[in-house]
């Protein structure tokens, strides 16, 4: 059946004529500045790329000229407007002329300091745009082929002035544009700019800029701070671009090698590089009896090492441990995985008993209820439905859920745990849920046939209406 002439589609819009199709959008673009640039562009796209490029940097001055504040109901619009210009430069001036490219690029992410100090960016959705166009100077640089060390000068540049991260990333986008020659001469001038003294003023004349728990912070000592930390994390980078990891590793000092993230990070560049034994020692360097604070990633990472060993016994033994103290569902899968058929069987079982024995209960409830293993995670809420805390909606809830199907009494224990800690503390803005949750005990009250040590539905309903008549908003919502 052929669609309606109608239909809003090119084919229909072309029945029109090209007269017609201008007025319409003459007016419907009229008070619509978005819309404007949009029509500028493309017949800008007309006259040729270089046409383009100067509709481009117009757009950018005047973005760059801007003072007033960008409202979050706002923030939307200015993200479509940059990424308007960003994939213009990219599609159609790159293609004809990628220096002019390059060169609008650099202007576009050098917009992001006077964007940021005008808009609200707790979501990470404008940053996640000059992220875009940093990754965007790959090609970019590979096109236009610039000189080296020019590149390399301009990087240094950025990076100093990386305020807000715009620029995180950018060694690793212009790599392959700048060579191994570049890379070292990156380095060589990161290295000289480690050893240029900040001048300091006197102390009379010291700029405070903040005052933290030690007192005054002074504009010279967080200039100085931020310059080193500026060049560390620059140097890490070259290191990693230049396949040096004793160059990486010696971006740490003493101490920090035996944090968990950075000896993770220190052992599997020295693993990639088929330097095992160091490998071990950077990744044993860490207290693992601390284990509030060792990751998964480092856990992971020891195991690898001890596999590219031939310590798999070891590892076997380690992997089951972070399961024990943690109920990872990853080390456990792991683990499974080592044991020859039927073992693994009899090992999940074990693991599935442990959970419920497991000290938090909503750790265990997650656990169970992700792998899963509905079975135990129903035994589990019947067995220590007294530790089950209401206020773990995000956690509850989905668990009620999962085992309303095949195990209605510990879903309805679940809920009933939410209705209490909503009642008992008289979170009013949880009743409209509490309700909610009544109600679908209600609905599973025909599938209990036996509600063992627990109240029946008749029972605790009663028994809530004497304890919290009184809360009219609740009862209104359940309807009872």
């Amino acid at each position: 059946m052929a669609a309606s002439k109608k239909t809003l589609n090119a084919k229909n819009l072309e029945a029109l004529g090209a007269a017609r199709l201008s007025e319409i959008m003459i007016e419907i673009t009229k008070g619509d500045a978005e819309a404007k640039r949009r029509l500028r562009l493309e017949l800008a796209g007309t006259q040729g790329s270089g046409a383009v490029a100067a509709e481009v940097r117009k757009r950018l001055t005047s973005i760059a000229r801007a003072r007033s504040f960008v409202d979050w109901n706002k923030i939307k619009k200015l993200i479509k407007d940059l990424e308007l210009q960003r994939t213009t430069i990219v599609t159609q001036v790159a293609k004809d002329n990628p220096t002019e490219a390059l060169e609008l690029m650099w202007r576009f992410v050098a917009l992001a300091s006077s964007i940021f100090e005008r808009c609200d960016d707790s979501n990470g959705s404008v940053i996640e745009v000059f992220h875009s166009a940093v990754d965007d100077l790959d090609e970019l640089t590979i096109a236009a082929k610039p000189e080296p060390e020019a590149l390399a000068d301009r990087v240094v540049g950025a990076l100093v002035e990386n305020d807000y991260g715009q620029y995180d990333y950018l060694i690793r986008s212009v790599t392959p544009a700048l060579g191994m020659s570049g890379l070292e001469y990156l380095k060589q001038r990161f290295i000289r700019l480690s050893n240029e003294p900040v001048e300091r003023s006197d102390s009379e004349e010291r700029e405070v800029i903040g005052y933290g728990s030690s007192g005054p912070i002074y504009a010279d000592d967080y200039y100085k701070r931020r310059r080193e930390s500026t060049v560390n994390l620059a140097l890490r980078e070259i290191a990693d671009a230049q396949g040096d990891v004793d160059a990486f590793i010696n971006q740490h000092n003493e101490k920090a090698r035996k944090a968990p993230a950075i000896a993770t990070q220190i052992a599997g560049r020295l693993l990639a590089a088929d330097r095992v034994d160091e490998a071990w020692t950077a990744i044993d360097a860490v207290d693992e009896n601390r284990p509030s604070w060792i990751p998964t990633e480092w856990q992971l990472m020891r195991i690898e090492v001890l596999e590219a060993l031939g310590r798999d016994d070891e590892a076997k033994q380690f992997q089951w441990s972070c399961f024990e103290g943690s109920l990872n569902a990853t080390h456990l899968r792991a683990f499974l995985k080592r044991l020859p058929d039927f073992d693994d069987m009899e090992a999940e079982e074990q693991a599935m008993e442990h959970a419920l024995l497991y000290p938090n209960a909503h750790q265990s409830l997650i656990f169970l209820v992700s792998w899963p293993s509905l079975n135990k995670a129903a035994e589990l809420v019947l067995a220590r439905a007294d530790e089950l805390d209401g206020n773990h909606y995000e956690i509850l809830t989905p668990a009620a859920e999962a085992l309303e199907a095949e195990h209605p009494l510990a879903s309805t224990i679940l809920r009933r745990a939410l209705i209490n800690f909503a009642l008992v503390k008289a979170r009013s803005a949880r009743y409209r849920h509490a309700a909610r949750h009544f109600q679908e005990c209600e609905s599973l009250a025909g599938l209990i046939s036996d509600y063992g040590k627990f109240e029946t539905h008749e029972a605790y309903q009663n028994r809530l209406k004497s304890e919290h008549g009184r809360k009219s908003k609740f009862w209104g919502l359940v309807g009872v």
